[in-house]
């Protein structure tokens, strides 16, 4: 089976994210939180967000409370912020295959794209 995981870079920093609160939803008829986590010193969480038997083929988001982080890091921003919940919406296709969907952020920009 495979697995779905994430990682978030703070490129205006040049560092991991730490301490981002994640969430993931899938999206069906209702949008259902699954699982809810925080990365770590890493910018990872400790555990992948679906695998082994959670892993399931459909549409899901993850939403990142990366204008909170940046917040947490005094770093000016205005009211309300730019970029500040980045909820990002995706497809699962092949329940045996990898998913990485990392995020990479500023408090004015971010990007994503399927990783390894």
């Amino acid at each position: 089976m495979g697995k779905l995981t994430t990682h978030i870079l703070d490129t205006a920093h040049g560092k991991p994210a730490t301490g981002v609160a994640v969430r993931l939803f899938s999206i069906g008829s209702e949008r259902v939180l699954l699982k809810s986590d925080t990365t770590n010193s890493d910018g990872r969480l400790d555990t992948p967000l679906l695998e082994g038997d959670t892993m399931a083929k459909g549409t899901f988001e993850i939403e990142f409370d990366i204008g909170e982080y940046f917040r947490k890091l005094k770093v000016p921003m205005d009211d309300p912020a730019f970029v500040d919940e980045v909820v990002l919406r995706f497809g699962i296709a092949n329940v045996d295959q990898h998913y990485h969907v990392p995020l990479v952020a500023t408090p004015w920009s971010y990007s994503t794209y399927r990783g390894s």
